[in-house]
């Protein structure tokens, strides 16, 4: 059975940009899709009659974004899911047989930004989750990954190069490094500078080493980036770009790259559509 993949539906255009990229997947990939809506019973007044109207909205607006999902593209199936609870505990459970979940751009998500509720769906989530914004996707071409040298990094790079694969993309793996000012300040010319970034060179070989062999057809630009912050450095590189990358533990994200502001800043500036990935359990010791 394939799995299908899961769109929460809210009634903004944001998530009307979100459902067209998911249908559009859906269809390429001749995937299922299920459209959920989340009717937070937190906030709802204890009167039968209240919590009835409301229902009857959100099955209202359920169906019609049903509808349109089918102008979008007829010959995917589309179901469709009301769900008592927050929007995070609906994507929860929904993700659990998906293998993505696609949410639109925006501060109409309760419980926060889009940042912070795309990070907290991430870290739930069993599969994928993918942020889409209402960019104009037209003359995009490649897709970029971020690496930092960690197995959940690799596991990012395995999957980046899979979707460029299918969609016969070119695949550019940027690791960023800012290296300290006192080498730029006082050592430019250095051994020790020349010496750093040699390391970061291997440790972006390494991350991209096999790909050749899996994936043949795909060309690969191995992009080290010495001098500036990995999310501008990834927005940068996406600003064009199809899809964007980023990897994630589950719990947490990686060790230096979506450490801190990171993954907050480049999901806040959204350069195009962005998958946070969630591919297998990494176990790490102290």
């Amino acid at each position: 059975m394939k799995k299908p993949i899961v769109v929460g539906v809210v009634d903004t255009k944001a998530s009307h940009a979100s459902l067209a990229w998911a249908m559009d997947r859906a269809a390429r990939r001749k995937l299922p899709v299920q459209l959920v809506h989340a009717v937070d019973s937190r906030w709802l007044d204890e009167s039968v009659g209240s919590n009835e109207v409301i229902r009857a909205a959100a099955n209202e607006l359920l169906s019609k974004t049903a509808a349109y999902a089918g102008e979008l593209e007829p010959t995917v199936q589309v179901k469709t899911f009301l769900f008592s609870g927050s929007p995070g505990q609906a994507l929860r459970k929904h993700s659990k047989g998906a293998s993505m979940v696609v949410i639109g751009t925006g501060h109409n998500w309760p419980g926060g930004p889009v940042a912070d509720r795309a990070l907290q769906i991430a870290a739930v989530a069993q599969c994928p989750v993918a942020v889409v914004g209402e960019q104009d996707m037209t003359g995009r071409r490649g897709i970029v990954v971020g690496a930092d040298g960690s197995e959940e990094s690799t596991q990012a790079v395995s999957f980046a190069a899979a979707e460029a694969d299918k969609d016969s993309q070119e695949l550019a793996v940027v690791h960023a490094v800012l290296a300290p000012p006192l080498i730029h300040r006082a050592m430019p010319a250095a051994d020790v500078a020349e010496t750093i970034l040699e390391g970061e060179r291997i440790v972006l070989a390494e991350t991209v080493a096999g790909l050749a062999e899996n994936y043949p057809d795909v060309v690969v630009h191995q992009v080290l980036v010495s001098n500036n912050e990995p999310a501008e450095a990834l927005a940068n590189a996406a600003a064009e770009a199809r899809l964007l990358v980023l990897g994630s533990r589950g719990r947490g994200s990686f060790k230096r790259l979506l450490l801190g502001s990171t993954a907050h800043t480049v999901l806040r500036s959204l350069p195009c559509p962005t998958i946070i990935t969630r591919v297998r359990r990494v176990k790490h010791t102290a």
